[in-house]
């Protein structure tokens, strides 16, 4: 670690002292109405705090040239709209500022209530949510301590959130991580994550999403719009940007974890449409001496695209795509004398898959109404193998996976403007589920494999929805609406309500409410456990959809023009839980079991209830910081109808994140930030061990009876960030260090039993994650 340090030192020294003549770059950008995606011309758009400004053209464009690098506020504002600003845009050398904006319409004329300006930092992308949405900035997942440009490590920071040192998975609220909807330009996605699911459903290493190709998204954390199914305890709304469309721009970055590089521009000058791909490729063989054994092995590459194709009448077309393959594996140690724990005499190897690509298509039907549809396919795939070695020495099998998924999904949605307080957004989506899943177990050692599931075939998930938007005066709007879902494989359907409403105490100062009932289907496998004890049948087919309702009751404050506070009070209902009968286990805890074969029934409940709140004070005068706390409750009851804590019941997570940037160089056109998070977080609750019994079967045994009845000590976690940025004529250089895991510390990773003390060993890690690297923008 001390030397990377010193590295870094090294490389950032070298590049300060290269001289630089004082920049400049260009801000581009597009304005449309929110109602009907309508362009709007003539809207002032200004760099505040400066004489610069421009006024957007017919068709809603705008550009402001020779604008010096550095970090400003924009605002944009029109007669009869609401005023909207944009925070912290950074402009460098490198590359354009694009940004798009949608402005919202006035109810109310300007001299019957005091209008503030919309920040953009303080509400969700999509205004049809109340509460308990977030909008993810693309420049703080680069910015944020801990991010490591990981949009899933950055949402972790968010109030209601925890996650892990060794994996992304996202636990909101107390639910699982696999009761988390993806979705990217309006379609589910699979877990798109590098080495998805193997030590958490839900999780994985690091993200395939790169910020390259990013655009500004939504983190739902509870009480979501009708327009979203399938989800339990959140949603990740992500969306890619289009590509420059009047010049080239060219990224390119190398760093300890691999390479990266992105390309953008028009494909004809001149022409409004673009281009843009990143594509990513990464080993783990430089930071083997600190990473646990056999990891120096791993690869991974991932490759995104977007293209974009607006066009005069037939409206604008799209066609994006993110795709991933990982390799991984373990080899096993030959001599018994050196097995300390099972991995030890074990030998794997692990290649999966994932991808998604799709055709979009906005069009403008009449001053009142547009029309945007995506036709998606998507796959994800593991090839796993496992052998052991027994008691000769002998390589054995183990385990077998090869699970295969794949998905044709059409969406659409008509959005109609009937008055300036009545907006309606409408939609349908299908999504064709085919699978085909082998997964193979031995009940011990010298077993044969026997087969868990063996299926193919395909499904089909319909849903639909309708959300209306009233505003019945300038303070007061509510979001009414209804989705509903029908399952093929078991015809099991369900009608949700969802409703919001946000209350205007004053200019500065929000009330708000939701209500929503959400649902989730399961696995695909768990369907198809099959079982000898039940017969040849696969015994989960008439699984019903797991539901839950979600109660949350908010209030904002803007305290300054840079502080801002919010609080948010909920509770969640969940109910139609699988459960195994007399049993205290329950789908809710689910960790990584992929051999689970016993039979389910929807018999079982829970309850997460809690308070989460945030204090940040956005970026000016050079520095940020954000203050987050949750305390919460998170509950269940199994088969056996006792009520006990889950899994994730970690009662408290409290973040705390601060950055300072410096200008630099001798025109201050150079940036220097140091960004650092502390987080302070409960542990895990677990069973406890039976340890006779363990010691003598050489595994570990729970005690089922207590289940989730003992709680890990709290874990103090903290991450680092350093960057300094340098602003060429025409390129931009930037030197970073950035280190997850910056304290060691210790994380819970398992009980095993040790061949060398014949133990039951409560198994931690300290793995420190650091990425030195160099980024050029050109």
């Amino acid at each position: 670690m001390i030397k990377i340090i010193s590295v870094a030192f090294f490389i950032l020294m070298t590049f300060a002292n290269l001289s630089a003549q004082l920049p400049t770059q260009t801000i581009r950008g597009k304005v449309i109405d929110f109602a009907t995606n309508a362009p709007l011309p003539y809207v002032n758009v200004v760099l505040l705090n400066t004489t610069i400004g421009t006024v957007t053209d017919s068709s809603g464009n705008f550009t402001i040239k020779n604008v010096n690098i550095g970090r400003y506020n924009i605002q944009i504002s029109m007669i009869g709209y609401e005023t909207y600003v944009l925070k912290e845009i950074q402009v460098s050398s490198g590359k354009e500022v694009f940004i798009n904006i949608a402005l919202k319409e006035n109810v109310t004329s300007l001299s019957e209530i005091t209008i503030k300006p919309k920040v953009n930092k303080e509400q969700p992308l999509n205004r049809l949510a109340s509460v308990s949405a977030k909008m993810l900035s693309v420049e703080e997942a680069k910015r944020y301590a801990g991010g490591f440009d990981d949009p899933a490590r950055l949402v972790s920071s968010f109030a209601g959130v925890s996650s892990n040192v060794s994996n992304n998975a996202i636990v909101v609220r107390g639910n699982s991580p696999q009761s988390l909807q993806w979705k990217m330009e309006g379609v589910e996605i699979p877990n798109p994550n590098h080495f998805a699911d193997l030590s958490t459903f839900g999780g994985g290493g690091l993200t395939a999403l790169s910020s390259q190709l990013l655009a500004n998204s939504d983190f739902f954390s509870g009480a979501m719009p009708a327009e979203y199914n399938n989800a339990l305890s959140g949603v990740f709304d992500i969306f890619m940007r289009n590509g420059n469309n009047q010049k080239s721009e060219h990224t390119f970055q190398l760093g300890l974890l691999g390479i990266d590089a992105a390309s953008e521009g028009p494909f004809k000058k001149g022409s409004n449409s673009s281009y843009l791909f990143n594509y990513r490729y990464s080993t783990l063989s430089l930071l083997e001496p600190i990473l646990p054994e056999n990891a120096g092995g791993t690869t991974y590459q991932d490759l995104s695209f977007k293209l974009n194709f607006p066009t005069k009448k037939a409206g604008t077309f799209s066609i994006w795509g993110i795709g991933l393959i990982d390799a991984s594996g373990a080899e096993a140690k030959m001599d018994s004398s050196e097995w300390e724990y099972d991995s030890d005499k074990e030998m794997s190897d692990v290649k999966q898959y994932m991808g998604a690509v799709g055709i979009g298509h906005k069009i403008i039907l009449n001053k009142k109404q547009y029309v945007k549809s995506t036709l998606a396919s998507t796959m994800n795939g593991i090839d796993l193998s496992a052998e052991t070695m027994n008691a000769s020495s002998l390589l054995v099998p183990e385990n077998r996976i090869n699970n295969y998924n794949y998905s044709f999904v059409l969406s659409s949605f008509l959005n109609t403007r009937f008055s300036s307080k009545h907006i309606n957004k409408t939609g349908l989506s299908a999504t064709v589920m085919m699978y085909d899943i082998l997964l193979k177990n031995v009940v011990a050692t010298d077993y044969p494999l026997h087969t868990i599931v063996d299926e193919n075939g395909f499904s089909t998930l319909f849903s639909a929805y309708s959300n209306s938007t009233v505003n019945f005066c300038e303070k007061l709007i509510m979001n009414l609406g209804v989705n509903g879902q029908f399952f093929t494989l078991n015809k099991h359907y369900t009608i949700e309500p969802r409703i919001g409403i946000k209350y205007q105490i004053t200019p500065s100062q929000v009330l708000s409410f939701g209500y929503g009932l959400h649902s989730r289907l399961e696995r695909l496998n768990y369907y198809f456990v099959k079982n000898s004890i039940y017969g040849n049948e696969a015994i989960n087919k008439d699984l019903d959809f797991t539901k839950s309702h979600h109660f949350v009751l908010g209030y904002d404050v803007s305290l300054s023009e840079f502080t801002h506070f919010k609080i948010e009070i909920y509770y969640q209902h969940l109910y139609n839980v699988p459960v195994i009968a007399d049993s205290s286990f329950s789908i809710i805890n689910q960790q990584n079991d992929w051999f689970f074969d016993n039979k389910l029934q929807n018999d079982g409940i829970g309850k997460n209830y809690g308070v989460d709140i945030t204090f940040e004070k956005y970026l000016s005068r050079g520095y940020y910081y954000l203050i987050t706390g949750s305390i919460f409750n998170s509950q269940y009851k199994g088969g056996d109808n006792i009520w006990r804590n889950t899994l994730y019941n970690r009662n408290f997570i409290f973040n705390f994140l601060i950055g300072k940037e410096w200008q630099m160089g001798s025109n201050k056109q150079n940036v220097l930030g140091l960004n650092a998070r502390l987080s302070f977080q409960g542990g895990d609750h677990y069973s406890p061990i039976r340890t006779v019994e363990s010691e003598i079967t050489q595994i570990a045994i729970f005690d089922e009876s207590r289940a989730f009845s003992e709680q890990f000590p709290p874990a103090f976690i903290s991450h680092f960030t350093a960057s300094y940025r340098i602003n060429k004529k025409k390129s931009t250089h930037e030197i970073a260090l950035k280190i997850i895991n910056a304290t060691s510390y210790k994380e819970f990773t398992g009980f095993q039993y040790n061949y060398q003390t014949q133990k039951i060993d409560e198994r931690r890690e300290a793995l420190i994650v650091p990425n030195l690297s160099y980024k050029i923008e050109f």
